[in-house]
């Protein structure tokens, strides 16, 4: 590794898209990061093994797992690495967890790599965040409903559907839609 590589900050990046994982690390490897990327968990684990990441950026649905339970795991070997979860399917529930378990910050996709890097190191939250005047949708409380299950059953997908009282592959069905906004 040349002295400039060592001097770079380390970044993993974990997401199943490759094509948005190569756009995205060309961005960040351009803003003066040292990137590595994977595309599923275990190999995710492996790299940061290898890398010792200052930073990570991990995508919450990875494959069928989550990509809470990589952050965990990252959170358990450094505490000081700052993470980002970046999804596609953001819920109340799901950033409450990754909050509590040791993530920096929870970005909804689409974001680019400047935004990304402004939440890796942003210290403080906003007191000027807009709150809403309106109340979600049942279709939007339905969905947040879904995730809340879902986190306390570990992400297991039948257990939560026995919870919820609901067959299995409807449960899925429901998970694999994208949610409501509002």
């Amino acid at each position: 590794m040349s002295e400039t590589a060592a001097a770079r900050p380390t970044l993993l990046l974990v997401d199943d898209d490759e094509i948005f994982c190569e756009v995205l690390e060309e961005a960040l490897r351009d803003r003066g990061y040292q990137v590595e990327s994977a595309h599923n968990i275990a190999d995710g684990l492996e790299k940061a093994q290898n890398l010792d990441p200052e930073y990570a950026v991990i995508d919450l649905r990875i494959g069928q797992q989550s990509g809470l339970s990589l952050a965990t795991q990252l959170h358990r070997r450094d505490e000081n690495t700052r993470m980002v979860i970046l999804t596609g399917y953001a819920s109340i529930a799901t950033a409450v967890e990754a909050i509590k378990l040791g993530v920096t910050h929870y970005l909804a996709k689409p974001a680019d790599a400047d935004e990304i890097l402004a939440a890796l190191h942003k210290d403080e939250g906003d007191p000027g965040v807009c709150v809403s005047t309106n109340p979600m949708s049942v279709r939007r409380l339905e969905w947040e409903h879904l995730q809340k299950v879902l986190a306390e059953c570990e992400g297991n997908i039948s257990a939560a559907a026995r919870k919820l009282h609901m067959h299995r592959r409807t449960l899925q069905r429901k998970l694999a839609k994208r949610p409501v906004r509002e």
